[in-house]
């Protein structure tokens, strides 16, 4: 029987144990560095290798840190802080005036003559002699929007430029290369004009900063606010503004003010009897947001908005105070003309209102249809053509319909026309009605848009620069310029203290005792050539409508059968 050697075994045992033992951190560096003197194919230095993969990160993690830390207190201890003085010196600079170089005095031209003339009503009635028996009155307690100060406001780039939004902005750098003269342009002339008319406009605003009426016998601030705030943003006017800063924020806070809530509809305090204030207001409004970014003005502009809308007619127009009546409605073109403007000047201000496009495509099908006869635009569905051809012209182009039959007979329809003060003048065939310069305003815009679009044809571009050049030889010439009581030229101060002469215009008409939107009806048309470019000109802002989707049921009613 074979002897065991207990002490040979148990020396195996320790061995094979040994194995299976957790060898201390220092044990396996000195391993490594033994095993790495070895031969390359001993077993020692291939394991000697695996330990020192294992020990890269560790002593990474180690000596990394420390490299960091000793280069950071080198450098510190190197480049210690050191102190820099400066000396500082104050001068006083005496200021010295600029001189501005005068401009020459339009020379005076005799008034023409007073005429007794037929009043035909199809202008706005901004008199509060009428009271809507629609509108509510307003509740014992208004809900008027909340005012924002002038922390509100931003100096943007106006997007209300129409299809001009890109690249151009209302400020004097681009009133001055479009007033530099020219048949196509203004001219200094023009633009002095405009800043008598702003100047006059700052004199006579009322401690709430509305606007009066009847040289203040009557009060309907809502729609003379209105013209008054779109004259000034046309000049690029805003809260910000150095002249007319607090001028345009108290008139914007007014505006903002007259929107309420009564009755279950968004109402307008002061305002006439068949709320074209309402409609201006509400134009100006959504350009103020445009230029501002109020958000007052938005809130306030997009409850207007709502309520004209809403007001829209069955057939795609609008009436007297918005009134929701039968397919047999009248359709009241100049109503609508407002209503409109209001409408695109919120779409470019970016006040996307729920039912917004079908309500343009139903007034473009309308404006087609049934405000359109014998080669000219009418007053009222079935009517002939009068001088609100210029004002559906103006809505067509606006809206993206510039080459459209009824666009191109409008034009031709109103190529006799002529700038004038006297609804006798503006036309040899024309029934124009009261208040000339309110078909002035549009005619001016439709010439501008079709004779300045791009690739103009050349009978648009000879008819635009003849009404331009009769405009700025008539508007500057026939300005009032105001007096003292003792006969002295009135004169405000501007921005610098210089005092400078004020001027209005008026109508020889009905409308002579209403020189505030007489006048911002001029200024804007002296205004045309900055306040937007021709609305061919761009092609991104153009509305999309696509008119033949609209179908006339068995009623006769115009309805909508298409998807935004």
């Amino acid at each position: 029987m074979e002897t065991i050697d207990e002490e040979s075994m148990k020396e195996q045992l320790r061995e094979e144990m040994a194995k299976y033992e957790e060898v201390g951190y220092f044990r396996r560096l000195l391993n490594m560095f033994v095993g790495l003197g070895r031969s390359h194919d001993s077993r020692e230095y291939k394991e000697a290798v695996i330990e020192l993969q294992r020990q890269v990160a560790p002593l990474l993690a180690i000596l990394l840190p420390a490299i960091a830390a000793i280069i950071l207190f080198v450098v510190t201890a190197v480049g210690g802080p050191t102190e820099k003085k400066f000396d500082v010196e104050i001068a006083q600079v005496d200021k010295e005036e600029e001189k501005l170089e005068e401009i020459e005095q339009p020379p005076e031209t005799e008034p023409p003559p007073d005429m007794e003339v037929e009043v035909q009503m199809d202008v706005p009635s901004i008199s509060p002699t009428e009271t809507s028996a629609e509108v509510a009155p307003p509740t014992a307690e208004p809900q008027s929007v909340k005012v924002a100060t002038m922390d509100a406001m931003l100096q943007i780039k106006s997007p209300v430029t129409m299809k001009s939004v890109a690249g151009t902005a209302r400020n004097a750098g681009v009133r001055g290369t479009y007033t530099r003269g020219g048949a196509q342009y203004g001219d200094p002339k023009t633009e002095e004009a405009v800043m008598k008319a702003l100047r006059w406009l700052k004199h006579i605003q009322l401690p709430n900063g509305s606007w009066p009426g009847n040289y203040g016998k009557a009060h309907v601030g809502a729609a003379t606010t209105g013209l008054a705030i779109l004259t000034y943003l046309a000049h690029g006017e805003t809260p910000a503004s150095q002249e007319f800063g607090k001028t345009v924020e108290k008139g914007l806070n007014y505006l903002i003010g007259q929107v309420q809530e009564s009755g279950g509809k968004t109402v307008m305090r002061d305002v006439d009897g068949h709320e074209y204030s309402f409609l201006i207001a509400t134009y100006a409004l959504c350009e103020a947001y445009g230029m501002t970014k109020n958000p007052n003005a938005m809130d306030a502009a997009e409850k207007a908005l709502k309520r004209i809308i809403k007001g829209q007619t069955p057939t795609g127009g609008w009436n007297y105070n918005m009134a929701p009546i039968t397919k047999e409605a009248p359709d009241d073109l100049s109503f609508a003309g407002w209503a409109l403007q209001a409408i695109k000047a919120g779409k470019m201000a970016g006040l996307h209102v729920d039912g917004m496009d079908e309500c343009i495509k139903k007034a473009i099908k309308c404006l087609q249809t049934r405000n359109f006869r014998k080669g000219g635009f009418n007053y009222r569905a079935g009517q002939n053509p009068t001088g609100l051809t210029a004002t559906g012209c103006l809505a067509m182009q606006l809206l993206g319909f510039s080459n459209t039959p009824q666009v191109k007979a409008a034009l031709d329809y109103m190529k006799d026309w002529i700038p004038t003060f006297n609804k006798d003048e503006l036309s040899k065939k024309t029934s124009t009605g009261a208040c000339p310069q309110y078909y002035c305003y549009y005619a001016t815009q439709c010439k501008y848009q079709a004779g300045m679009a791009k690739n103009a044809i050349p009978v648009n571009q000879v008819q635009w620069k003849k009404w331009n050049a009769e405009m700025k030889a008539l508007y500057p010439s026939a300005m009032i310029m105001d007096k003292n009581k003792d006969g002295a030229p009135l004169t405000v101060k501007d921005a610098k203290g210089k005092d400078c002469p004020v001027g209005h215009w008026v109508n020889k008409d009905v409308h002579t005792t209403r020189p505030v939107m007489d006048t911002c009806l001029v200024a804007l048309q002296l205004m045309v050539y900055y306040r937007y470019l021709p609305t061919t000109s761009l092609k991104a802002a153009e509305i999309e409508v696509e008119v033949e989707a609209l179908t006339k049921d068995k009623t006769g009613e115009v309805g909508v059968s298409i998807d935004l």
